[in-house]
């Protein structure tokens, strides 16, 4: 997903856009991890972007999306860019500790 969040309206209140753009990052998310996993990957990762603007995006993790979402309705921003992207991922071996 690669959106830019319009939450300014003249008629609907800036709370319900938030409520519905988390709905929207919610159903998206719980959508590609329903997604058959490729053979010899463990779950799916995901490579999250946050920005005002499309070019000024930097990279987040995906547990501080709703905090970031939070952080442009109380700047009261017109709008944000959000881009979610589905990645493979794979599970690192936990390193026995030598005793």
């Amino acid at each position: 997903m690669k959106k830019t969040f319009k939450i300014t309206h003249a008629k609907i209140k800036p709370a319900r856009l938030i409520d519905s753009v988390k709905h929207d990052v919610k159903k998206y998310l719980k959508r590609e991890r329903n997604k058959q996993l490729p053979k010899g990957v463990d779950f799916w990762d995901f490579d999250c972007k946050y920005g005002v603007t499309e070019k000024e995006a930097v990279e987040i993790h995906l547990s501080d999306i709703n905090k970031k979402i939070d952080e442009a309705e109380a700047s009261k921003l017109e709008s944000f860019y959000l881009e979610i992207l589905a990645a493979p991922g794979y599970r690192k071996k936990k390193e026995q500790a030598e005793e």
